[in-house]
């Protein structure tokens, strides 16, 4: 061991500058268009709107699971969250600082702010050994060279792997599953209080995958972590994620408690992924498709509710009316002017009247 150790006495409650009802991630109407042409008026066509106006929360030590279809935005999202692209629109808060104000600069927010890439080797450098790749960041940010090597063996052995042994590897040398646990001790070399998790496990073997998510967990306890767990797979984010945000054509769909969305979803393009999952029931695998067809293109995605064109249970209001991301119970929120009638909620009083 060295002589330098990794700081694991992590109390939240001593960081947190607001009280407990405020998010420690706040994201109000982020917004980010890719290409497209700009006319002799000013106007830009032809852009892929890749995000488009997405809000949402993360709360101080849960776990915010993000699905939905490959384009939907998740990615792109994790990115402008990260600061990795910057935003064409929006606003990120982060325990109730804005960012790019005077209290929160970008090398504040990103010792904060870390994230876990689904491409194991794309994401670490072949030049660097695996005790400098991971004391690299904390070196960067003025942490001397001694205490950054000592974080770095330390956070080895925290992943699971032993120093000796290691340390002195090049990730040519390391399995997926080895290489995936260095850049996790790389996210958390600077001791960041929120972790963005893009489809961290997808490229691992099961056995493999399962054992970095029971560490993820065991992490996540130890040094008070705030997960952003981005994946494809809806039976790994019912056991990792508190909350599930369901993401279609650049924009939220639905959002809520993992046990509701996942048991029992109030969107109609929730249920169709939760209807999409692979079954071991031979009856089931026999079963039309329940969504069928390609997204809408997203240079010019279709008017109302971008979901209205696969959707089984549409209104013709739904094709006029876009709806808004509402609270139909609890911290459960749908935009789906369908699931909001049968709430009571206002804003589908057009629909009410349409029927009336």
């Amino acid at each position: 061991m060295t002589d330098t150790a990794f700081d694991t006495t992590f109390d939240p409650a001593a960081r947190d500058r607001g009280g407990p009802a405020q998010p420690l991630l706040s994201v109000r109407g982020l917004v980010k268009h890719f290409g497209g042409r700009k006319s002799w008026r000013g106007a830009v066509t032809g852009a892929v709107r890749a995000v488009d106006g997405v809000d949402f929360d993360i709360a101080k030590g849960e776990t915010l699971g993000v699905v939905g279809e490959s384009g939907c935005g998740k990615s792109t999202t994790a990115r402008l969250v990260m600061q990795i692209i910057a935003p064409d629109a929006g606003e990120i808060v982060f325990d109730g600082e804005a960012l790019g104000s005077r209290a929160l600069d970008l090398t504040t927010y990103r010792r904060e702010v870390q994230m876990v890439f689904q491409d194991s080797y794309a994401s670490l450098n072949p030049r660097l050994t695996v005790e400098d790749t991971i004391a690299f960041g904390p070196r960067v940010h003025g942490v001397g060279k001694r205490e950054a090597m000592g974080r770095a063996h330390d956070l080895l052995f925290k992943v699971g792997l032993e120093p000796g042994r290691f340390a002195g590897r090049y990730p040519h040398e390391l399995s997926g599953g080895q290489r995936q646990r260095i850049n996790i001790a790389r996210a958390l070399a600077l001791q960041p209080r929120l972790v963005i998790l893009d489809e961290a496990v997808s490229a691992l073997d099961k056995s493999v995958e399962a054992q970095v998510l029971n560490l993820l967990l065991d992490l996540k306890a130890e040094f008070g972590l705030t997960y952003m767990f981005i994946s494809h797979d809806l039976n790994v984010v019912r056991f990792m994620a508190d909350r599930v945000m369901v993401m279609y054509l650049g924009k939220v769909a639905e959002v809520g408690p993992s046990d509701v969305i996942l048991k029992a979803p109030s969107h109609p393009y929730t249920g169709a992924l939760l209807a999409s999952m692979p079954s071991m029931d031979p009856d089931a695998r026999t079963q039309e498709a329940p969504l069928s067809g390609d997204p809408p293109n997203p240079i010019d995605p279709p008017p109302g509710c971008r979901f209205h064109t696969r959707c089984g249970s549409t209104s013709a209001i739904c094709a006029h009316v876009e709806p808004a991301l509402a609270t139909v119970a609890g911290t459960h929120q749908v935009a789906c002017l369908m699931a909001q009638a049968g709430s009571g909620h206002p804003q589908a009083a057009p629909l009410q009247e349409t029927a009336a």
